[in-house]
């Protein structure tokens, strides 16, 4: 196989969360692989950092505050990278929130709404934006960060809801504009050790427990999810469009079954 289908050279990508975990290997991913890179997020300083660890890598790179449950900051992040680079190929849609963690018979409307808001409205818009920019240069590729909790119901109800949402998002996408040569797909991480998980696996006994549900044994950390990104996002996978891909250490088959001694 020609392995220069991995490369991203000359490509322009946007990564949405991209200051810290999951989005910030992915982005740092793209740069080695060539990429000149967007990345997005709330707190620009943060972003900054990052942007700086992408220019050392010899690419590119644009830090820019966008919330992402905003349309119309969306709609400015989206000017600002294409105003810049003149064109999006690759769009990470990584933001997540998850505010709320108890019962769903005590929640109330804000955590729904703000959960919603940011983990399946905002990929909309931001998708449905850099998409119009893709019909016209001919095509891209959209990748969806979405989770295990999209396929299993968890503990995290409202995120579980978004997450399936952000699945068939991504299936509904990929069947409409692959007409235009836009694929769309989606990764579905297990727990890894990023802050937004960090209540799990800084604790030792769960983290012992978690580790031990997955059939490889171990709690992935944000570079295992950037690998399938990069396949997602260049011409390795241009035949791939629709698809969710589960990155999950084994977590949803298990661990290996106890034969006894």
């Amino acid at each position: 196989m020609n392995l220069s289908r991995f490369s991203l050279e000359g490509k322009v990508a946007l990564v949405t969360g991209g200051s810290r975990g999951i989005g910030r290997a992915i982005a740092l991913a793209f740069a080695d692989a060539g990429a000149n890179v967007a990345i997005s997020g709330r707190k620009l300083p943060d972003l900054e950092a990052v942007a700086e660890e992408l220019k050392q890598k010899g690419v590119k790179s644009l830090a820019v505050a966008s919330h992402i449950a905003r349309g119309e900051e969306s709609k400015a992040l989206v000017d600002r990278v294409k105003g810049e680079w003149g064109k999006i190929d690759i769009l990470v849609n990584n933001a997540g929130t998850n505010p709320y963690a108890g019962p769903l018979l005590e929640a109330e409307e804000w955590a729904w709404d703000a959960t919603m808001n940011v983990n399946l409205k905002g990929p909309f818009l931001l998708s449905q934006l850099v998409a119009g920019v893709m019909k016209e240069q001919g095509g891209g590729s959209i990748v969806n960060i979405a989770s295990i909790m999209g396929i299993a119901p968890s503990e995290l109800g409202f995120y579980s809801v978004t997450k399936a949402g952000l699945i068939m998002l991504t299936r509904v996408l990929a069947k409409e504009w692959g007409q235009y040569k836009i694929r769309v797909n989606a990764i579905a991480p297990g727990v890894v050790k990023t802050r937004l998980s960090e209540a799990l696996w800084k604790d030792p006994v769960k983290s012992e427990v978690a580790a031990k549900s997955k059939a490889l044994g171990y709690i992935g950390v944000p570079e295992d999810i950037a690998g399938t990104a990069l396949f997602l996002a260049s011409d390795a996978s241009s035949y791939v469009t629709g698809e969710v891909i589960v990155v999950d250490g084994g977590e949803l088959v298990g661990p290996a079954p106890d034969y006894g001694a």
